[in-house]
């Protein structure tokens, strides 16, 4: 007899997911995600798991089916598991690329690159594939957030088009054909309106096990007996998470094996190795765009002055509509042929470059410490970061992931084309192009720079600290696991790149960080550990010179006088003769 392993949404577990246990499905998500897995991936190895168990037996053809949600898991678990016979896919198949207004849990990372539904349907081939077009679950979006916690990420599931549901099963046949020609591609069965598990759907199945006639029915439970569905929800997400949390004590180690040919650090050991990583982290990690294919055509106008400089904005194109944004600071004492140094200041989450340069609401993080900069005489430049509109620009990232990018893929081109511009100008040296971030400014901090050798320094600011027990604990309340930053995560990041790892892609050039004691970002102990690291490296390579931390006695914002130093004595600009 066959054996028949099916997952089904009115079942309670992670692969049948009701829609009050979305957010479980996405804060699995998230701590997977930064460590190189999705909790699709997880699904699929517990079904691998069952046909592990009902291989014991021997000899009978194994069959996985799916309604729903489940049947996304039975065509991926059918796919890489070739002990599958036959996979039966209900009310699930369909064209993937809407898939950033799905729940976000059903975001892999670089999957429409290569796969959609009929790419991956062809893998199963020349085992049988079964498409039921029926009826899939609504999900209108996730439950709303209980007093005190952030809510999922908006996301919804609709039943696909039939036509579309045709057409990608179409696309399935003609890719099937092509690998395994004498082979009987997938059957099509439904309407797209039917309920699951039809008659013809069942037929198809006992046709391709070699049977006569199959039916399906609820098991009965035994008298006296009852499942506590969320109970048996609560052991299946506690157990998933603990893979979770098991994987990210693993991830120091797993980093430490992929840098071991850099160690000890020496001068022709990174010179030879330096490309590599660089290039792992672009392409890999941030995700790599074509560089700009416009001129950048500048559009500046005056926004008004001051005693010391004058403020204008500032537009160049990158591509078609898409452009870098900013404001420009140049102090009006610059004198005909002199070249100064530039610092680059980066606002935070939701913030614009007016917040770092004016006395705006967020005087109490910014400082204007852009405009304190350009009075003591260095040019300038604030500019405009995509991260800002809350589910907006989440939004963009949600659909760059699919394609294997980020929003800093089209962050580290915008600051490429504005380094060529700024060195354009006659006021300014493009040897002495200095970046300062704040928040998330201090992520683009290590990111930007690390990958454009145009900035001649990075200043990370309330920002730096052990980045991946940031993103992936489940047990510390500065977690992300807990915030409703769900565009934050980084595919595989745990892996490969902590802090520590991306200052080393600085090197040589000064670094520095900027930490308040108070900063609710991480612990002070955090920072140092992972700043350690850092600093071990540089001091190693002979530079421990080029390498700070300032710690202060305040919060997530900007002190400005460490930083203030090193910007001075690196750029090679003197200081103010009294204090700003």
């Amino acid at each position: 007899m066959p054996a028949l392993l099916g997952r089904e949404d009115t079942h309670s577990g992670l692969a049948g997911v009701r829609l009050t246990n979305q957010p479980h499905r996405e804060f699995i998500y998230r701590a997977a995600f930064e460590l190189g897995r999705h909790v699709i991936g997880m699904e699929v190895q517990v079904v691998s798991a069952a046909l592990d168990w009902l291989s014991l037996a021997g000899g009978a053809p194994l069959a996985v089916m799916g309604y729903g949600e489940g049947g996304l898991v039975a065509l991926c678990a059918a796919a890489v598991d070739e002990r599958v016979a036959t996979g039966v896919v209900s009310g699930s198949f369909g064209p993937c690329e809407e898939l950033w207004q799905e729940p976000i849990y059903r975001n892999v990372f670089s999957l429409l690159r290569d796969f959609g539904a009929a790419e991956i349907a062809t893998l199963i081939a020349p085992r049988a594939l079964i498409i039921e077009a029926s009826r899939h679950p609504e999900v209108s979006g996730p439950p709303p957030p209980r007093a005190g916690r952030s809510g999922a990420a908006p996301g919804r599931i609709a039943t696909p088009a039939f036509a579309a549901v045709h057409r990608e099963w179409g696309a399935a046949c003609q890719l099937w054909s092509l690998a395994w020609p004498q082979e009987l591609p997938p059957l099509l069965v439904g309407d797209g309106a039917c309920e699951p598990w039809s008659r013809a759907c069942l037929q198809a199945l006992a046709g391709a096990l070699g049977l006569g006639r199959l039916s399906v029915s609820r098991a009965a439970l035994r008298p006296g007996t009852a499942v506590d569905a969320a109970r048996r929800q609560e052991r299946l997400f506690r157990s998933m998470l603990e893979v979770t949390q098991r994987w990210l004590r693993e991830a120091e180690f797993r980093r430490a094996t992929l840098w071991a040919p850099s160690e000890p650090p020496t001068e022709a050991t990174w010179n030879r190795l330096r490309g590599e990583y660089r290039r792992q982290f672009w392409e890999e990690v941030i995700g790599k765009l074509p560089a700009a294919d416009r001129s950048p055509s500048p559009r500046t106008r005056l926004l008004y002055q001051t005693e010391r400089w004058a403020a204008y904005e500032v537009y160049l194109d990158v591509w078609q509509d898409v452009f870098a944004y900013g404001i420009l600071l140049l102090p009006l004492d610059l004198q005909p042929g002199e070249r100064r140094p530039v610092v680059v200041c980066q606002h935070g989450l939701e913030g614009t470059p007016r917040d770092v340069i004016e006395a705006t609401e967020s005087e109490h993080a910014y400082r204007r410490y852009a405009a304190r900069l350009a009075d003591r005489g260095f040019v300038v430049y604030a500019p405009q970061n995509p991260y800002k509109g809350l589910d907006h620009f989440r939004t963009l990232q949600r659909r760059l992931n699919p394609l294997g990018l980020t929003l800093f893929s089209v962050i580290v081109r915008q600051h490429e084309v504005t380094l060529d511009w700024l060195a354009t100008l006659p006021a300014v040296d493009p040897a002495r192009i200095a970046f300062y971030g704040i928040s998330y400014g201090g992520k683009t901090a290590m990111r930007v720079p690390a990958l454009l050798d145009g900035y001649c320094l990075s200043i990370c600011s309330a920002d730096y600290n052990e980045w991946i027990w940031k993103n992936a604990s489940a047990h510390h309340p500065y977690s992300y696991l807990f915030t409703g930053e769900y565009e934050i995560f980084e595919y595989n990041l745990g892996n490969t790149f902590n802090y520590a790892e991306m200052a080393r892609l600085l090197y040589p050039r000064p670094f520095m960080v900027e930490r308040g004691h108070h900063d609710g970002v991480a612990p002070d102990e955090w920072v140092a550990y992972e700043f350690a690291k850092a600093f071990r490296f540089y001091d190693l390579m002979g530079q421990r010179g080029r390498i700070e931390m300032e710690v202060f006695d305040g919060p997530h914002a900007i002190h400005g006088q460490g930083t203030f130093d090193f910007l001075q004595r690196h750029l090679n600009w003197p200081a103010p003769p009294a204090a700003d």
